[in-house]
């Protein structure tokens, strides 16, 4: 069955609607284009982000459903907490975010992974401009976990997280929540549910749900310490 896509002018920033995406795949919505900081900041503007495997063409999408946290409502385990305490790793916002989407990229086959050196380069370009952020788990000063993403306004928009050791990803993910919605943040995007972000307490919203939280938040202020780099405390109970 041929599918027909929407070729991106190089020239032109402009994306097709989000509602235009394909069914199968899901999400599908236009190749081409460039990696550049605004043409990526444009995508996530508008509910889409790049994918794309080995030998393709970049790749735009915008499925639905899509794949949420509600920060102020992340609970964490009982387990979690009890390791946490034993274990006392340190979180970080923003102290290694260049070695955070390395590490992303490391963990995954090199013929598989999306996130190759164009896509490194491009979130390690938009991190220098402020707008790419990461947040690292240490043990005594080894960099063991972490996870990035884009912020548009109050809404982040997940991409990526690791673990090196157990619960890492986890611990960054409750740190970030409790961090996040104390400096106004309203919700995670985190692209597609997979089991491991579904055990975490992610839940999906239909396109038109997404999209209409997208439009009321990208452009709403966070407090403006939040993503300085800076060491993070116990999350408070709530």
């Amino acid at each position: 069955m041929a599918i027909y896509l929407t070729e991106l002018d190089p020239n032109n920033l402009s994306f097709p609607s989000p509602f235009d995406a394909l069914d199968d795949p899901n999400g599908l919505l236009a190749f081409g284009g460039d990696l550049s900081a605004d043409r990526i900041l444009t995508a996530y503007h508008n509910g889409i982000f790049p994918w794309y495997g080995p030998g393709e063409p970049i790749l735009w999408w915008s499925p639905s459903p899509r794949a949420v946290f509600k920060p102020s409502l992340f609970k964490p385990s009982k387990s979690l907490k009890k390791f946490q305490r034993k274990h006392q790793y340190q979180v970080s916002i923003n102290h290694a975010t260049a070695q955070v989407i390395d590490q992303c990229a490391a963990l995954r086959c090199a013929e598989e992974t999306w996130l190759n050196e164009d896509m490194r380069h491009a979130y390690k370009a938009l991190a220098k401009q402020g707008r790419c952020h990461s947040v690292e788990v240490w043990q005594e000063n080894r960099l063991i976990g972490g996870l990035y993403g884009l912020s548009i306004g109050q809404l982040f928009c997940g991409e990526s997280m690791f673990s090196l050791e157990s619960n890492a990803s986890k611990i960054a993910l409750w740190y970030f929540c409790d961090h996040f919605q104390q400096q106004g943040g309203q919700l995670i995007d985190c692209q597609v549910l997979n089991e491991h972000t579904q055990s975490l307490g992610a839940f999906e919203l239909e396109r038109e749900s997404f999209i209409q939280s997208l439009l009321s938040l990208r452009y709403q202020a966070l407090e403006e310490q939040c993503f300085q780099p800076q060491w993070l405390n116990l999350p408070t109970e709530r």
